[in-house]
């Protein structure tokens, strides 16, 4: 999530550029100026993103300072404005997420009247969190778990808004989970299962899809990053960071550790390409010795 006032005047190559192979990819705006917005969305899809999404979920008390994220919740007139200005200045879909309610909203009102008051300006894709945001008292790692999942209201938005697309948002731990709890919706939504055990995902094209190509291994996927690594670590400072994201892909595998720790032993200045290597060498010592 990148907030509109950083797209329109940041570092814009830092802030939300990407790889051509991380296609398809989604930019996520916070703001509540329609101006800004749409202007932020216009250079996003012009950097080539595939979808525009408008954050009104995000519970932190610097955005709601800003009056963007899950305060938002409360101003449904606003986040419709806000999606028309966006979706004018745009060609490609533009989608909303959000939580089921803030505070002392009822869900069972607030998110049937957000959904109507909002895609009557025209939005038709909505991933919602089923939790609520408490604005007052929780930190946003709290709202992450602390406010209970309401996974039913949100497969009874689908049938009062049958013509929206609705995708679920929250607690998904595995793809089974993911598959019942996502029963009669039209989507589901990973974050942190798939952020800390990323190789979850690696059953999705051939179990839901339908994908009969090859599976890539592991050692396929670290050998893709190291080559993507070497080709872009002179020019781009963003990629220091993804050691630390790769650092849940050999999870529950033999050697899992010593991969972790190789990614966090080496020293802050070496290459990232290298620092991969190493970990990887690190790892097959690992599995030959659990072999």
């Amino acid at each position: 999530m990148v907030v509109s006032d950083a797209v329109i005047h940041g570092k814009r190559e830092y802030l939300i550029g990407f790889h051509e192979c991380e296609h398809p990819v989604a930019l996520q705006i916070g703001g509540s100026d329609p101006v800004k917005l749409a202007e932020a969305a216009r250079i996003g899809a012009g950097f080539g993103y595939d979808e525009i999404n408008l954050n009104v979920g995000c519970p932190s008390d610097r955005v709601q300072s800003g009056r963007f994220g899950a305060c938002l919740m409360a101003e449904p007139e606003l986040v419709a404005d806000c999606y028309r200005a966006m979706s004018e200045a745009v060609d490609i879909p533009v989608s909303i997420k959000c939580r089921i309610g803030i505070d002392e909203q009822n869900p069972l009102e607030a998110l049937p009247h957000f959904l109507q008051i909002v895609s009557a300006a025209g939005c038709r894709h909505f991933i919602i969190h089923a939790r609520k945001a408490i604005l007052g008292g929780l930190s946003p790692k709290d709202n992450r778990k602390i406010p209970p999942l309401n996974y039913d209201l949100v497969r009874a938005m689908k049938q009062k808004f049958p013509y929206l697309q609705i995708v679920l948002n929250g607690g998904l731990d595995t793809l089974d989970q993911a598959l019942e709890e996502g029963a009669g919706l039209d989507g589901v939504m990973f974050g942190r299962a798939a952020y800390h055990r990323p190789w979850m995902l690696s059953r999705v094209d051939s179990e839901i899809f339908g994908d009969t190509a090859p599976q890539f291994s592991r050692e396929d996927i670290v050998e893709k990053l190291i080559e993507y690594a070497q080709s872009v670590e002179d020019t781009d400072p963003s990629v220091k960071a993804l050691t630390r994201h790769i650092m849940g892909l050999y999870h529950a595998e033999p050697g899992a550790r010593a991969w972790r720790q190789a990614l966090s032993a080496a020293a802050p200045g070496v290459l990232t390409s290298v620092r991969i290597i190493a970990a990887k060498t690190t790892l097959s010592k690992a599995q030959g010795k659990a072999a």
